[in-house]
């Protein structure tokens, strides 16, 4: 995390803050005595994050995580391996609350694949990016068709009565394509789909990559698909020729709802760059503010978690009752991605510490 201390800053005080391109505050919030911190330090009682101990197969990138409840399986869903099931989203499946995880097959085979997303998209070998949410009994998945460099990318969706597989009903069912961008004609990239209900009982999908940055879609149930009419609206950029930011995922708490998105480099094993932001707005549309309350939409963001020893540029992040899933890459296995799970905790002040107590000592 951030060696620097932030403070929530309220409407009036940020009306006065001056904000340049890229995010830099021309005010500082401790002229007036500061305020929430944002991470812990002297001024608060010190908070840390508690990182699972995992074991089995953990070859897993941009893991979406969903924690069993009340004795239940836990699942992660995570990119494809065109050597596993044609690239399918691949499931693995924890028995002991997250501990230890196995390899439990593909979302689909030849004769179920979507065949209309090979038509879309030219090229897709790998389907990315996979985020579960369930709804009045039905888990949506969306995944992400696309190939490095082009923003000629569909978000797919596909419908299951359960999770557990080995259940009777567990089957996937293709509901088609969800939203699309098309090169020289869309300034998003149609992957990395995040899905949340608002307190209204809304649905929106953020999502985005590089390009335009960050956008977020109003959905309706039960298709799970965009309202009628409804255009994407840019929520996050890094507010540079680059835009280097993707895979966001919002979650609701205390009534703040909390943008995560991931930052630079991806896929690059140990010269990758990513880490891990976040900000917060009252607003589902925001705008979302850092603890500083520099705008998400010009660079904003606490970094959460960036490279520490050997775990490398972790990102790819998702959240499940209380837990941030996301992927590394291990120096010690020479740059292989690997899952990672932490509970999160949380400030006096309501921001997500991502850090252990021991990281948290040696930072220090």
């Amino acid at each position: 995390m951030s060696a620097r201390r932030g403070i929530v800053i309220g409407a009036a005080a940020t009306a006065a803050v001056a904000v340049l391109g890229a995010g830099a505050l021309l005010w500082s919030p401790w002229e007036d005595g500061g305020g929430d911190a944002a991470t812990p330090d002297a001024g608060e009682e010190a908070v840390a994050a508690t990182a699972l101990e995992l074991s089995g197969d953990l070859h897993t990138h941009d893991p979406a995580l969903v924690v069993g409840e009340d004795g239940e399986d836990w699942y992660v869903y995570s990119t494809g391996d065109v050597q596993k099931g044609l690239g399918s989203p691949q499931i693995r499946r924890s028995t002991d609350a997250g501990a230890t995880w196995e390899y439990v097959g593909t979302v689909w085979t030849a004769s179920t694949r979507p065949a209309w997303v090979y038509e879309e998209v030219s090229g897709v070998q790998n389907f990315w990016a996979p985020e579960l949410v369930e709804h009045d009994g039905t888990w949506y998945l969306y995944y992400a068709a696309s190939t490095f460099g082009t923003n000629g990318s569909v978000i797919g969706l596909m419908t299951s009565p359960t999770l557990d597989v080995d259940s009777p009903d567990y089957a996937w069912t293709d509901q088609g394509m969800v939203i699309r961008s098309t090169p020289g004609v869309d300034n998003f990239n149609a992957i990395d789909a995040g899905v949340v209900t608002d307190e209204d009982g809304t649905p929106w999908m953020t999502f985005g990559s590089f390009w335009g940055g960050i956008q977020l879609v109003e959905l309706e149930w039960p298709s799970g698909k965009p309202v009628e009419g409804a255009e994407p609206t840019t929520i996050a950029t890094r507010n540079n020729a680059t835009n280097a930011i993707e895979a966001p995922y919002l979650m609701h708490r205390d009534g703040y709802y909390y943008l995560f998105v991931s930052r630079d480099k991806c896929c690059q094993g140990t010269d990758s760059t990513y880490s891990i932001a976040v900000g917060r707005s009252t607003d589902i549309t925001g705008p979302y503010l850092d603890s500083w309350g520099n705008q998400m939409m010009y660079d904003g963001g606490d970094e959460l978690l960036s490279t520490r020893g050997s775990m490398i540029g972790p990102g790819g992040q998702s959240y499940s009752n209380g837990y941030l899933a996301f992927h590394y890459y291990d120096e010690t296995l020479g740059g292989d991605f690997q899952l990672a799970i932490r509970e999160l905790g949380w400030t006096e002040g309501g921001w997500p510490v991502a850090w252990t107590a021991e990281e948290l000592a040696a930072s220090e």
